[in-house]
């Protein structure tokens, strides 16, 4: 069997990629497409990739033509991989002809005609803006203002506030500024929304009945049947509506996920995740709260993610545990959630009024995976073993707290109709069950202060 090996970044895949892979393959009898990560892509020089790495990746998959996809990640992997696979032939296009002539030391090297005409950075520059408007009620604009400046095909147009001072309104001259949420959607097409956890749907529901594609943090609601209905709501109207949780569009993050499914640590039989903060001053105090969020609101869906999106929503049984700091018993200091499933345990802590590592344990027979504190914004883990000779270090670069790549998944999402690519409408929904649970004390123990 002859083997033969390519690499590129694939982002926006076209016609003229299709051709190249089509060629590629007609030299052999197995064809390897090594995607290049969004890492190593920017010690390139590439900064404006569009895509993320799971993207890409999925749509090299889709069109059939690879009997294998791989990671390229550093330099001098294409000589590792060209042993490591026994490889035949490697080709690319003929824009890079007598680059890779070093490597006919090791396989036979062929250049391929690229097609004329088409170029992903064309397409990149060529591709009509989505105009978005964001609603929110924290205090948080600047970031996201900054991240917009990155992504392709996405231009921020204003903000709805809950009061517009002297002082926003200096800092935010160059955006559209209302108090009235329907002014702003008549001005975007799309919007991103943060508001309280108990109102998001709301908020969300007027969006989608009036035609915008929702970007919204989780959980969208606290309620399953309620963000069912909203992702069936968005359906019927032909929009987007995506779940916001940044860590879930890091590359670090689907790195340590891949790793977790593909049998490199054996079989998953426990995940252990903690989130916690003392950031806020105001927690415990009712009258001073008002919009702020609890613990479980704030650090629930972050949390729960890697634990439905490893192990699943079907859990046999859970057990919740809360410590609260407020005589309404509104605002939980601490939240503790434990999963049984049929042949796995998880765990989670989260919590505003205790402090703890915020790290992220995977265990499985074979080893396990360890992310530091904080696990939510890693660009580092590590996949330890018995033997620890055989321990991996993995490094990512996180641009923007992940919300640069958030962003740019919902330019994606919305070009594509596919809003649930990295979290999908099953652990949206199971999130907000666990947010209802809380709230209506089901499986529920408190314990006193």
């Amino acid at each position: 069997m002859k083997k033969v090996i390519t690499y590129g970044t694939y982002d926006v895949l076209h016609h003229g990629h299709i051709r190249l892979l089509e060629r590629a393959k007609a030299l052999g009898d197995y064809l390897i497409v090594g995607v290049t990560s969004d890492d190593f892509d920017k010690t390139r020089g590439k900064i404006n990739v569009q895509q993320s790495l799971m993207e890409r990746i999925e749509a090299v998959r889709a069109i059939g033509i690879a009997d294998e996809v791989i990671v390229e990640e550093y330099e001098g992997q294409k000589i590792d991989d060209i042993r490591k696979y026994e490889v035949d032939i490697f080709t690319v296009g003929s824009d890079w002809v007598g680059k890779f002539d070093y490597l006919n030391e090791f396989c036979e090297v062929v250049y391929l005609p690229r097609t004329e005409g088409v170029s992903s950075s064309e397409i990149r520059d060529t591709s009509r803006k989505c105009s978005l408007g964001i609603i929110y009620e924290k205090h948080v604009y600047s970031k996201i203002i900054e991240e917009c400046k990155y992504v392709n095909g996405m231009e921020l147009k204003g903000f709805c506030v809950d009061h517009i001072s002297d002082d926003i309104r200096k800092e935010y001259s160059d955006f559209y500024l209302t108090e009235k949420e329907e002014d702003l959607l008549e001005k975007v097409e799309a919007v991103y929304i943060g508001v309280n956890p108990e109102r998001r749907a709301e908020y969300t529901e007027r969006a989608i009945k009036a035609g915008k594609h929702v970007l919204c943090e989780a959980p969208i609601a606290i309620d399953d049947k309620v963000c069912a209905d909203l992702f069936e709501l968005a359906e019927e109207k032909g929009v987007v509506l995506m779940t916001g949780i940044k860590t879930a569009y890091s590359t670090a993050y689907n790195r340590i996920l891949l790793m977790a499914r593909d049998g490199r640590i054996g079989d998953i039989v426990s995940i252990d995740t903690v989130c916690t903060s003392l950031s806020d001053p105001y927690y415990g105090d009712e009258e001073k709260q008002q919009n702020n969020w609890n613990s479980i609101y704030s650090w629930g869906p972050i949390a729960l993610l890697p634990i439905f999106q490893i192990l699943g929503h079907e859990y046999k049984n859970k057990s919740i545990v809360s410590r609260f700091m407020d005589e309404g018993k509104k605002y939980d200091a601490f939240t503790k959630i434990d999963f049984v499933y049929d042949r796995a345990v998880a765990s989670v802590l989260v919590g505003k009024g205790i402090k703890s590592e915020g790290s992220l344990t995977i265990c499985g027979t074979k080893g396990y995976i360890y992310v530091p504190a904080p696990w939510w914004k890693t660009d580092y883990f590590e996949a330890r073993y018995e033997n620890s000779d055989s321990t991996r270090k993995y490094f990512y670069q996180l641009d923007g707290e992940g919300i640069r790549y958030e962003l740019v998944a919902f330019v994606r999402a919305i070009s594509s109709g596919n809003d649930s690519f990295y979290i999908n409408r099953g652990t949206s929904v199971a999130i907000s069950k666990i947010m209802k649970d809380f709230t209506e004390r089901k499986d529920f123990t408190e314990i006193g202060v």
